[in-house]
């Protein structure tokens, strides 16, 4: 039993109900908690879970009748049950354990106190793990229990559903035990408990199915058919019924087995997919919420197949976010949402409808969960609000103005990202879990764009991304932490630097299937060819060829509209002229147009619209491409005339001063920053 501390006098104090009531001090001593109707309160309170339980209802609960006096009686239960729970409070203060609040009485351990209390969040941690690391969690959570739940109170009215709830949870407990050792290759020591478990609950199909496959996978084919008989005659006389189609596709493979035992040739990967999907749809049951965590997690691994797997996974997340929410069960909800951890390099999401609905569903969520819920699981959330809100996602209706002051109250979903990324990279450091903490880096990179000239600290952030990934196996981070080095390197001027990084991210995606890095590195390439070669056009242009020919089918639509047209305007605006009109007639500028435009009008000789359009243009975006869009607007304001805006320009380029305008991005460059700084300088008057 877990204890926690009284604030008020400083003794630790555990709850036990799995099983008899009790309760036992920080040495582990029991604590006397007085007679039935003491131990009958404090269980009742128990149940509450932290929340208020009026003395009438008290009343109630304790008697069917209640005799003369009995609201009387529960105060003196009451008080004498605080003096058990906290002998060294000093008298007339009040007590923050068993607290007076309102009409009634509260008991508030903290989270880990109550045995049944951190069963749930050991089961709920476990379904995030490893089959071989969720097994001995599973294990240690089950031998909590010491009887069936509030076990003294065998008919009182109001433990009956939080001892089903509890009884039923632990049942689950015990089969996805039973699972989690098939699948680490330990199905032998899965048999005993499950023949248990089948005996005294004969309905549960996922028991039978469980025990059937724990006996084939190890080698007892036989009797693995005469258990799937059994269970076919039991379901038919206790229920009527005859097996679903899990047990009855599961008994179909083992005749099958059975009747060619020399077709065993080792199988294909399809074969394996196959087989294993069949034994998922058979031994987990339609609706589950097993199944919804496994579809959030299929989702993530298809994110990083390729185009195809991207938008796949991309339309159907909200869907399933949306599922677990109707649940009604907001740690599975938050499980749902934490577990897409795609790494995301870059910083302008496909599809901010989409972001906007997951960001919102988390923030429902994180206002629902159980304060006894486990931190992985609202780290997880807080990484997620952090990662969906990259870039403009959140912002609904106009920006603020490129030439208004710079005001964060303006947008409020800016400081909740960044402050959402910092609560989970304090947490994930907090608890030592290193998948975790890669995704509250991935978090911390994309809120890392409040300001110009940040690459030395995404370079860092990209560095540990490596090394934590190094150290404990985590592919998807270290493609991640490479590709940000890439990035912030090439903004460093560091190309030897960022070419190792290019070529290890390389290697990794042709190793790992991970084809959307070659997209990263390809554009690297044809920057890092301006930047090595700036005279020579020819070799840039075949370069940025083939970065753009991977844009149609690289899935990434925030990544690619518009970067076309914006390589082509690269070379006029680092040779210091302006864009011919009609050499950009069909250009598509997608998100860029309102940082074009206004050079576009100055190169049509059209001064006052161009003004006009430098009036009204909103503030570059807070992602990889906020340097060079300001550069931009920079060389417009100087040409236009526009002091006020070129004083802003000025202003946000300053800690970029040093380096080449957009390199950071790891996609294109205009030049150095500093030259468009000293236009705009000199236009604001300074």
């Amino acid at each position: 039993m877990t204890t926690t501390g009284s604030p008020a006098s400083g003794a630790a104090v555990g709850f036990g109900v799995l099983g008899p009531v009790e309760c036992r001090d920080g040495a582990g001593l029991p604590v006397r908690l007085g007679g039935p109707r003491h131990r009958e309160v404090v269980a009742r309170l128990l149940v509450a879970r932290r929340r208020v339980v009026p003395v009438d209802r008290l009343v109630a609960d304790l008697w069917e009748e209640p005799p003369p006096g009995a609201t009387g009686a529960v105060r003196t239960f009451v008080a004498e049950v605080r003096r058990a729970l906290e002998p060294a409070r000093r008298p007339r203060t009040p007590s923050r354990l068993l607290a007076t609040e309102g009409p009634g009485y509260v008991l508030r351990p903290a989270p880990g106190a109550v045995d049944a209390w951190h069963f749930e969040a050991e089961v709920a941690r476990a379904a995030g793990l490893a089959p071989a690391d969720a097994a001995p969690v599973l294990d240690a959570a089950l031998a909590t229990w010491r009887g069936p739940a509030y076990a003294d109170f065998p008919g009182a009215r109001w433990a009956h559903a939080e001892r089903a709830r509890l009884a039923e949870l632990r049942l689950h407990a015990v089969e996805r035990r039973a699972d989690a050792l098939i699948r680490s290759g330990a199905p032998r020591e899965a048999v005993w408990d499950l023949d248990a478990h089948v005996a005294e609950h004969p309905w549960r199909e996922d028991g039978w199915h469980l025990l059937a496959t724990a006996l084939l996978r190890s080698g007892r084919q036989g009797d693995a058919l005469g258990v799937l008989r059994r269970a076919r005659r039991v379901l038919a006389d206790q229920l009527g019924a005859d097996p679903g189609p899990g047990l009855a596709r599961l008994e179909r493979e083992v005749l099958r087995q059975a009747d060619h035992p020399d077709e065993a040739a080792p199988a294909t990967g399809d074969e394996v997919w196959s087989s294993a999907a069949a034994a998922y749809e058979g031994s987990v049951p339609a609706r589950s919420p097993a199944r919804l965590e496994a579809t959030a997690s299929l989702l993530r691994e298809l994110a990083v197949t390729g185009a195809g797997g991207l938008g796949a996974a991309r339309r159907h997340r909200a869907a399933a976010v949306a599922a677990a929410e109707r649940t009604g069960d907001a740690e599975l909800a938050a499980r749902v949402i934490g577990v897409y951890d795609v790494p995301a390099v870059w910083t302008r999401v496909d599809d901010p409808d989409a972001a906007r609905t997951v960001v919102r569903a988390a923030e429902r969520v994180l206002a629902r969960l159980p304060e006894d819920a486990p931190e992985t699981v609202r780290a997880r959330l807080l990484a997620s609000v952090a990662v969906e809100s990259r870039g403009d996602a959140l912002a609904e209706g106009a920006l603020p103005r490129a030439a208004d002051p710079p005001g964060r109250a303006r947008e409020p979903w800016r400081r909740r990202a960044q402050q959402a990324a910092a609560e989970a990279e304090s947490a994930a450091r907090r608890l030592h879990d290193a998948s975790l903490l890669a995704f509250a880096l991935n978090g911390t990179f994309l809120q890392s764009f409040a300001h110009c000239g940040q690459a030395a600290r995404r370079d860092a952030t990209g560095a540990e991304l490596v090394r934590l990934a190094r150290t404990h196996g985590l592919l998807g981070p270290e493609v991640l932490g490479r590709l940000i080095r890439v990035q912030a390197l090439a903004g460093l001027g560091d190309l030897p630097g960022a070419d190792h990084q290019a070529t290890a991210a390389d290697h990794l995606a042709d190793r790992y299937e991970r084809p959307l890095a070659r997209v990263f590195t390809t554009w690297y390439r044809a920057l890092r060819t301006t930047l090595a070669t700036p005279a020579d056009l020819t070799a840039t242009e075949a370069a940025y060829a083939e970065a753009v020919a991977l844009l149609p089918t690289c899935g990434m639509p925030g990544f690619a509209t518009g970067l076309p047209a914006l390589t082509r305007l690269a070379p006029v605006v680092r040779a210091g002229a302006l864009p011919a009109p009609e050499a950009f007639t069909e250009a598509d500028w997608g998100p860029y147009d309102p940082w074009v435009r206004p050079l576009l009008l100055l190169g049509d000789a059209r001064p006052d619209e161009a003004r006009e359009a430098l009036r009204t243009a909103p503030r570059p975006p807070h992602d990889l491409m906020a340097e060079p869009m300001w550069c931009l607007l920079a060389r417009a304001a100087a040409l236009a005339g526009d002091p006020v805006l070129a004083a802003r320009a000025a202003a946000a380029l300053g800690p970029a001063e040093d380096q080449q305008g957009g390199a950071a991005s790891g996609l294109l460059t205009f030049g150095p920053v500093a030259e468009y700084l000293a236009e705009a300088r000199e236009a604001a008057g300074g």
